[in-house]
């Protein structure tokens, strides 16, 4: 069974004052760009946050259906869900139990999320799950490094204190090979280091991409 999503208040109050504007001013906009442009249709966002990416999905979005578990967070998202064109509507919903019909959605955004949940392998079984058939998958998360110096650098954080400090943020999760254990086709991705700082950092290793949902019609 999959861990249930445990309340954060104080990260998400920290993360909604400080860390959220923080990423903006760091220039993360340019990489929410990258995940929306061009989606079409009913599209889901997990773990929406403060929504700080609703300005950014393209009038061709005809539904946007932005979960979030954290009350706080949610509140902001939904004051942000209301200052944009297009329809969003956000629901208090955790990663590993999507509250979706099968088959629900032509795309699925996730953004720095898939760092963070108890249990990654049950949050991408439940993304395909809502994805139709080849549906899309777009992602901007956390990722193990390629270095070995750097790997063992995130394993002491991921062990210690980062996730403690950070919302349960995991900076070293091997989310490539999660992608392809759940059955999702790479079509393109990059790594990316952001915030691209002067010294190593272990958060700062980051994949940007697209995968498609396999299809359970044929498996």
């Amino acid at each position: 069974m999959p861990q249930r999503w445990k309340s954060r208040p104080v990260f998400a109050r920290f993360y909604a004052s400080l860390a959220g504007p923080g990423l903006e001013r760091a220039g993360v906009s340019r990489y929410r760009h990258r995940l929306t442009e061009g989606l079409v249709g009913d599209v889901l966002e997990v773990g929406a946050g403060p929504g700080a990416s609703f300005e950014f999905y393209p009038p061709t979005v005809t539904r946007l259906v932005a979960i979030e578990p954290e009350p706080l967070l949610r509140r902001e998202a939904e004051r942000a869900a209301a200052a944009v064109p297009i329809t969003v509507e956000v629901i208090e919903s955790d990663a590993e139990h999507i509250a979706a019909e099968d088959g629900s959605f032509d795309a699925v955004v996730a953004s720095l999320v898939l760092c963070s949940v108890p249990d990654q392998r049950a949050a991408l079984a439940e993304i395909v799950r809502v994805l139709k058939p080849g549906g899309v998958l777009r992602f901007f998360e956390h990722v193990r490094s390629e270095s070995a110096r750097m790997r063992r650098v995130q394993r002491g954080v991921d062990a210690t204190v980062w996730p403690l400090l950070n919302g349960g943020c995991h900076t070293g999760r091997d989310t490539l090979r999660a992608f392809a254990d759940a059955g999702f086709t790479l079509t393109d991705h990059e790594r990316v280091r952001f915030p691209d700082t002067a010294f190593p950092f272990p958060a700062a290793e980051h994949i940007l991409g697209t995968a498609l949902a396999p299809d359970r019609r044929t498996s």
